[in-house]
């Protein structure tokens, strides 16, 4: 007689009775909260009905990573500083003012000059309004250009800046001392405004790829080889030589900020990054101590003038003239005296000086403001992407521009010893300008990587 066979159990019942009679903690299955406009699951979002498994699966979860840091929309207090879009329109607004503020202190600091020469009073002013029309336009193609489009021109651009920066070697003009210029056709410019263009875009996308392919480096330097080493510093320190073979330590100085940055930013062990930090402080200082024109400048600005270094004292002191007449609202624009032949590059390194003396402390505060915007915005977007490479690319082009605005507002205010910088959208000379304005369209395209900085685009 055949029995009845027994109705089989679900698999899921038989899982529940076996770690039920064994005391083992039952299996839940996570829920997944799923995003509200895109319905895409989100890691890491997940419930357990079981507190222990809830407070295994937490522990588990990953720190937030530098670039990925997400308030899910909510901006309220003090977080009302990092909202994307504010920092995306005030990058923006800070950019504009700077350059326009910079046209008309070129004027203003550089008319005597023109007139003394010769020509218009305008004349550099012209010149500069031109420079900005040209970098307005590119900052526009960059500004439209999509970010793997940046990353697929990296590479090109930089080989062709690097190359372009060696001609001066052999081709260049000699400009207060440093070979670092070209001519050609009668048009003049510097070539490491260029580089320092494509480094910001280029490094970064070596480092971010190497540190994905051998993240074994994290625990020991021999997990990557040779050519490891070679593939993700030798071109960006054959730029950097070819620089320092025209003689532009500060230039140079720049560079090298923006290549530690992309360094620290990219994940790369800090145990090495103070390796790399402290081989370019002995670098910088032996080229300096084997200079005597640098080592002169520096006697001057930390121990002061005496009979063998007076003339390198000249620009710096007639600077701090500048300043100190000033006072809190200035002279006004156009009354400045150190203008009339006595500050050498009024209208270009030492332009902030100028800014002093006519707008007083006030303005010079406002210019400093304008660039700590520019700094805080960038940094503030960079944090809050998912997109590694426009995230380090964005803190990158930070560094150079607030960086180097730094460093000359530190030489006019004799910290640092005279380099030979300028000041971001605001000195005159078209390499400068040109670039920065095209840095800065980089940036936008780059900042609408960021989720609601791209829809709100989308949507204009």
């Amino acid at each position: 007689m055949d029995m009845p066979k027994p109705e089989r159990q679900p698999r899921s019942m038989r899982s529940a009775q076996d770690g039920k009679s064994s005391g083992a903690i039952p299996s839940v299955k996570p829920l997944v909260r799923r995003s509200r406009r895109s319905g895409a699951p989100q890691p890491w979002t997940v419930t357990h009905d079981d507190p222990a498994t809830a407070a295994r699966i937490a522990s588990k979860r990953p720190s937030p990573q530098f670039g990925m840091i997400d308030f899910a929309g909510e901006y309220k207090g003090w977080r009302v500083l990092l909202n994307p879009l504010g920092c995306y329109y005030g990058f923006i607004v800070a950019v504009g003012i700077l350059t326009v503020f910079g046209i008309i202190m070129v004027f203003s600091s550089s008319s005597v000059d023109m007139v003394a020469a010769g020509s218009s009073p305008w004349a550099k002013a012209l010149n500069q309004v031109g420079f900005s029309v040209v970098g307005l336009v590119l900052a526009l193609v960059a500004a439209h250009c999509k970010g793997r489009t940046l990353k697929w021109l990296a590479l090109p651009m930089y080989l062709v800046s690097v190359a372009v920066q060696v001609f001066t070697f052999f081709f260049g003009i000699d400009v207060g001392g440093n070979r670092g210029w070209l001519r050609i056709a009668g048009i003049q410019f510097q070539p490491a405004e260029f580089m320092k263009f494509t480094i910001c875009l280029w490094f970064p996308l070596v480092m971010i790829s190497m540190m994905r392919l051998k993240p074994g480096i994290r625990q020991s330097w021999k997990a990557w080889g040779l050519g490891d080493w070679g593939r993700t510093f030798g071109l960006y320190v054959l730029g950097l030589g070819s620089v320092l073979l025209g003689k532009g330590l500060g230039t140079a100085l720049v560079i090298i900020l923006i290549g530690l940055m992309a360094i620290v930013a990219s994940g790369f062990p800090m145990k090495y990054v103070g390796l790399v930090g402290i081989a370019a402080v002995v670098g910088v200082a032996i080229l300096t101590v084997f200079s005597s024109n640098r080592m002169s400048r520096i006697m001057a600005t930390y121990t002061g003038c005496t009979a063998d270094n007076i003339d390198v004292c000249y620009q710096a002191t007639h600077s701090n003239y500048a300043l100190a007449s000033g006072g809190l609202l200035g002279v006004g624009l156009g009354n400045s005296r150190e203008k009339w032949n006595y500050l050498p590059a009024a209208h270009n390194d030492f332009i902030f000086a100028i800014i002093g003396e006519e707008t007083g402390f006030v303005g010079a505060a406002l210019v400093v403001l304008l660039f700590v915007v520019i700094a805080w915005c960038l940094v503030a977007v960079a944090m809050q992407m998912h997109n590694r490479y426009a995230s380090v690319a964005l803190l990158c082009f930070m560094m150079w521009i607030v960086g180097q605005a730094l460093i000359n507002i530190a030489v006019v205010v004799e910290i640092l010893p005279v380099m030979g910088v300028p000041l971001p959208f605001v000195s005159a000379g078209g390499s400068s300008m040109i670039f920065c304005l095209m840095a800065a369209g980089a940036c936008v395209s780059l900042m609408r990587a960021q989720p609601q900085i791209g829809a709100a685009h989308s949507r204009a």
